[in-house]
């Protein structure tokens, strides 16, 4: 991907800056460090190459890019499936709430026909909308989804800035291999098996005090 204007609005979308509330939701990463399940760098790490290769990760990548190959009617289905994958109320509200305020987004400044739907679903429409190509979509959405999960971490746990981008650039470096493996993957082939992180995220329900919705 250059930084032309192709690379220039994925940027834009997939940023920390874009208005999706993502500050709000930790994946349910607030309640495995209450429990003391994660506790460091290489902790979180792990965590997050969970994440990653065998949770929200593989699954995420896979609907986008289905949304990406879609027509408009295929694309109800897309994102039902997507709503459905969600293992908790919390983590159903995470992906909802934040691909309305994507989609919202997009309908305002680039006047984009993008309905409400949960979030890998709206940006893989969204790029297919703007003739964007799905690899770099794909690759950047990883990304911005573990970046943003690094800065949750940096404010539940004693993480500083430099570990956090240590963290980040050894998982950027895997992104590339994990995304051009799944983006020729279709709905069949959906599927997870992260059974304590979505056993966490639904305990985090009722996790007292919190600072995060997931």
């Amino acid at each position: 991907m250059t930084t032309d204007g192709a690379g220039l609005l994925l940027t834009q979308w997939l940023s920390p800056a874009f208005p999706l509330g993502s500050f709000g939701w930790s994946h349910g990463l607030e309640q495995v460090v209450a429990e003391g399940e994660v506790t460091d760098a290489a902790t979180l790490q792990r965590f997050l190459e969970t994440v990653l290769f065998h949770g929200a990760g593989r699954s995420d990548t896979i609907l986008l890019a289905a949304a990406h190959r879609s027509d408009a009617a295929e694309l109800a289905d897309i994102a039902d499936i997507a709503q459905a994958l969600a293992p908790s109320a919390e983590r159903r509200d995470e992906t909802l709430e934040q691909g309305a305020a994507f989609a919202r987004t997009t309908r305002e400044v680039w006047g984009l026909a993008l309905p409400d739907m949960a979030l890998p679903v709206a940006v893989g429409r969204a790029a297919r909308l703007m003739d964007q190509p799905l690899t770099p979509t794909a690759r950047l959405y990883l990304q911005a989804m573990l970046s943003n999960l690094i800065q949750a971490a940096q404010r539940l746990m004693a993480l500083g800035q430099t570990d956090g981008q240590r963290i980040l650039a050894r998982l950027t470096a895997a992104i590339p291999a994990q995304a051009d493996s799944l983006t020729d993957l279709g709905i069949d082939d959906l599927g997870t098996f992260t059974p304590a992180l979505d056993a966490a995220s639904m305990r985090h329900e009722t996790l007292q005090p919190r600072l995060f919705r997931s």
